[in-house]
């Protein structure tokens, strides 16, 4: 064990190698860092969650381990407090797949004779008024089949609700942010990467406001998903290239593509589909999406 004086030691010399301006260092996560003058009468309950899982089918596929930490936010979009987490794991009907346990650790020994509570899960978030993954549009669809009461709650993506390129960040996967923001972690453990999520969420970029007051923002305002039924084959390409997705043969609704749009570019998107996809208006009515239907299978 490293006593405190050798940590002190350790980080007076990583002080001095980044003060040269030749050396970024990364420090191992230890600990939240939180905003401590707030009123604690404006603060609101999020919890942030994370599922491994036995596949990325979240129709198929079983959750074997899910973890949620609660936390205390106030209307700036700071970090004030980090609750204790509920982590749980659950065994699969199906024994988990080697690659599985390669990424995660998690072996069919440890989950054996484990399951989820249903009822647990929907109290320990009933106060909360948002669910935050990192990849919600992966976890949601996981977490409903857990207990409906995740389908009344809204939901926000770290991964998508927060321009990392714009503010300077090269890739979007948890490991890539937490280096920029000169920490690591030990990953793939639901537990680990939802503690570590949060301090990125914490951490403020370069407008001065943290990543979880702009991931609030976007979260907050509605999109419209544009579904391009019957939109002719031969511009599958142009429609995939703009940024449009395949609802496939086992998804729910029409099988077509389709993409969501804020509320400023919702016409002129319209306008592209008639004069550039079908060469006429084909009509389309696009569907409101919140942060309540927003990653769900029911959008």
């Amino acid at each position: 064990m490293t006593d405190t004086a050798d940590i002190k030691a350790l980080d007076a010399m990583a002080a001095q190698l980044e003060a040269s301006g030749r050396y970024r260092l990364q420090r191992r996560f230890e600990t939240n860092s939180l905003h401590t003058d707030f009123d604690p009468t404006t603060l609101k309950r999020g919890i942030y969650l994370d599922t491994e899982t036995t596949g990325v089918d979240g129709r198929r596929d079983e959750v074997i381990e899910l973890a949620m930490i609660p936390f205390d936010y106030d209307p700036q979009g700071r970090l004030c407090a980090v609750g204790q987490p509920f982590v749980a794991l659950n065994q699969p009907k199906t024994p988990i797949p080697a690659e599985i346990t390669r990424i995660t650790g998690i072996t069919d020994a440890m989950v054996a004779g484990h399951a989820i509570d249903p009822a647990q899960v929907a109290a320990f978030i009933a106060s909360a008024v948002i669910i935050i993954a990192h990849n919600a549009a992966f976890d949601r669809p996981f977490a409903e089949r857990l207990t409906e009461a995740f389908k009344f709650k809204g939901w926000a993506c770290s991964m998508s609700h927060v321009d990392w390129k714009g503010h300077g960040f090269e890739g979007t996967k948890l490991s890539y942010l937490a280096g920029q923001c000169g920490f690591f972690f030990d990953g793939h453990r639901a537990e680990n990467d939802c503690l570590a999520g949060l301090e990125i969420l914490a951490r403020p970029l370069p407008t001065g406001r943290t990543a979880l007051a702009h991931l609030l923002e976007t979260a907050r305002a509605p999109t419209w998903r544009i579904v391009a039924e019957r939109a002719p084959f031969e511009q599958k390409d142009r429609l995939k290239a703009r940024g449009y997705r395949w609802n496939g043969d086992d998804a729910a609704g029409p099988k077509a593509w389709y993409t969501d749009v804020a509320e400023a570019d919702r016409k002129a998107e319209l306008l592209y589909l008639a004069q550039e996809i079908y060469g006429y208006d084909p009509g389309l009515t696009p569907k409101r999406i919140t942060a309540f239907e927003r990653f769900s299978d029911r959008a």
